[in-house]
């Protein structure tokens, strides 16, 4: 039988990647991979030459049991996505529920991701978190935000540039203006960005500076107070 290793890949400097990464990535038969070309590009930074695969989520679900059969018939294989942690928020889950349920062993190594950073870095309570993923785009997606209402955790959830503004007016209409977020942008890239601050002036800040990169928006939790007060 073989294995499954799920390798976090940087998520913006190439020298995030661990050094157990890199040799593992040296030592499976194959590398399934999220887009191949952004792939080929990590490994031959590193000098790596070992077979590409595409699993990507127009893929995943047909492609999950010719991987298990390789994997069954004794080869090793490392999941990467395109930047970050396989199966958060990215292709993964499919892959690895399949070789849950056939016995295969799947082991995943800590590393990159771009939530962790945003969060800690957001200076909000850090012991109790929810991570929501991207918001539904359309159905469902009011119905998210007012479940975050009353939320007295802090919520962390992924989203694209031509979203930002819209799930920032989302946040001031919904949770209100003075509800403090930390919008962190482009982590551990050349141009990383934190904005702090009441939603509103948050919302100022992209709308007059403009969106690029990828986000992550971190939203302080309601206090039990202020619930009370509701």
């Amino acid at each position: 039988m073989g294995k499954l290793y799920i390798i976090p890949t940087p998520v913006g400097n190439l020298e995030d990647i661990t050094l157990r990464a890199l040799r593992i990535l040296k030592e499976v038969d194959f590398i399934l991979a999220e887009d191949t070309r952004t792939t080929s590009f990590l490994l031959q930074h590193y000098g790596i030459q070992k077979p590409l695969r595409s699993n990507h989520k127009f893929n995943e679900h047909k492609a999950s049991e010719h991987w298990i059969q390789q994997l069954q018939a004794g080869e090793t294989a490392a999941l990467v996505s395109d930047a970050g942690t396989p199966g958060i928020s990215d292709p993964g889950f499919f892959l690895v529920r399949a070789c849950v349920e056939a016995g295969i062993e799947v082991e995943c190594l800590p590393g990159a991701t771009a939530l962790i950073p945003a969060l800690v870095i957001s200076g909000f309570p850090t012991d109790a978190f929810v991570f929501e993923g991207f918001l539904p785009h359309k159905k469902g997606r009011k119905t998210a935000w007012e479940k975050l209402l009353h939320e007295e955790r802090t919520v962390a959830f992924y989203e694209s540039p031509h979203r930002l503004l819209k799930a920032l007016e989302e946040c001031e209409t919904i949770l209100g203006p003075g509800r403090q977020i930390s919008v962190s942008r482009e982590i551990s890239k050349k141009f990383e960005e934190t904005v702090r601050g009441p939603v509103s002036d948050v919302r100022k800040h992209f709308t007059e500076k403009g969106v690029k990169g990828e986000f992550v928006i971190i939203i302080k939790g309601i206090s039990k107070k202020d619930k009370k007060d509701d």
